[in-house]
């Protein structure tokens, strides 16, 4: 890989490592939503720097990934289980979060190891995550949340507008992992995970803008 491209992975974990900061400092002083969503943050963080730091004495760090997802989708249905708390039974978040860390955990032992990509497994949280962003951005369209009273609006929608762009971006990319991992050239690969960093750039910018701009209201 060219070094230019190594230099936006590293620069790529400047707005992940931020983000962790800031929502370790603002963590006591934010809403219930907020609170929630720190944790995926915390998670992500330790899970990113840690794969990152694994590359250095050539280990494969896949299986960090296989973990990140089993882990990261239930702690963003909590998230989005708070948010649309009133609107979408939690019994049905739940159910999702269960069935999809089963899910998850079958194609892990049975379908794509720990060792190889799990586009399987990345495939359908892109596509939970999409529908819940959907269903947050309608209330919120429609002053809907406003009414309720939820605090932490204007970090909220940050923070999935952040994820909205992230996971249809890389919607594509995880279903045509297989093809572009088996089919095509390494530099293709190297450039095709350059890009997928990009747009993780720009999500966790979203939640440094979201978790910055936090709202004033006191913690609930």
């Amino acid at each position: 890989m060219n070094r230019y491209l190594y230099d936006i992975v590293y620069i790529s974990l400047l707005p992940i490592l931020a983000t962790v900061i800031l929502a370790a400092v603002n963590y006591r002083k934010s809403g219930k939503s907020l609170k929630v969503f720190s944790w995926f943050i915390f998670l992500s963080g330790f899970i990113q720097f840690t794969s990152t730091a694994v590359i250095f004495i050539k280990i494969n760090n896949l299986p960090f990934l296989h973990l990140y997802v089993a882990s990261g989708l239930p702690c963003l249905v909590w998230f989005y289980k708070t948010v649309l708390d009133g609107f979408i039974s939690s019994r049905i978040m739940w159910c999702i979060a269960l069935a999809f860390l089963v899910f998850t955990i079958i194609n892990s032992l049975f379908f794509q190891d720990i060792f190889h990509f799990n586009s399987y497994a990345l495939f359908l949280e892109s596509i939970i995550i999409i529908v819940l962003a959907l269903f947050t951005f309608m209330f919120l369209l429609n002053n809907t949340m406003r009414e309720t009273g939820i605090v932490d609006i204007k970090s909220i929608t940050w923070i999935n507008a952040g994820l909205f762009v992230y996971y249809l971006t890389c919607l594509m990319l995880y279903y045509f992992a297989e093809k572009i991992f088996t089919r095509y050239s390494r530099e293709l690969l190297n450039y095709t995970w350059v890009f997928h960093d990009i747009v993780s750039m720009i999500m966790y910018s979203c939640f440094f803008i979201g978790l910055w701009k936090r709202s004033k209201t006191p913690s609930i």
